[in-house]
């Protein structure tokens, strides 16, 4: 009997792990990239929402692989306004203090200063990408993907992008 109850509970476990396992799948089928932190109006954007908005297109030279990239998404700025940063001439004073956590699903993280991320200050061309010579980014670097072109090092670029935070430079 007692044989019987450990068997019946070793299916019920293992059912309720495949049930768990399945329900992972289903709710995390579509990439998603959360921004959050010091923003107006946090955001949570499929890979569909992302598709919707405006484009870029870069071309880029990989020094890595040595060869020429062809990616496209969106601009970073795009999203942080969607966010409600402040941005062009509203980027003055202690919003320059303001700095972006660009973070991976493995917790690679890089930062960037707001003031890197505005065309009002800076030729900035920095998109998360969705595409790469026209495909769906790979699985080991994508879906979403985060391009800085104009770095020499692409040690910026955050493979696997999952979430964008802002936050302030703590004053002294």
């Amino acid at each position: 009997m007692r044989k019987w109850i450990a068997l019946g509970c070793g299916v019920l476990c293992f059912v309720g792990g495949v049930a768990a396992a399945q329900e992972s799948v289903t709710t995390s089928g579509a990439a998603s990239l959360k921004i959050n932190g010091a923003v107006g109006r946090p955001l949570t954007l499929t890979t569909e929402e992302l598709k919707k908005m405006p484009r870029k297109t870069l071309t880029v030279a990989n020094p890595h692989d040595k060869k020429t990239e062809v990616y496209e998404g969106v601009l970073v700025e795009e999203l942080l306004k969607r966010a409600g940063v402040a941005q062009g001439e509203h980027l003055r004073g202690t919003a320059l203090a303001m700095y972006v956590v660009f973070k991976a699903e493995d917790g690679y993280r890089v930062v960037f200063s707001i003031a890197e991320l505005d065309s009002g200050v800076v030729d900035s061309d920095v998109m998360v990408a969705d595409t790469l010579d026209g495909a769906a980014i790979p699985p080991k670097v994508g879906p979403l993907r985060l391009v800085a072109p104009r770095e020499k090092r692409p040690a910026r670029w955050v493979r696997m992008l999952t979430e964008i935070t802002l936050a302030t430079a703590a004053p002294d």
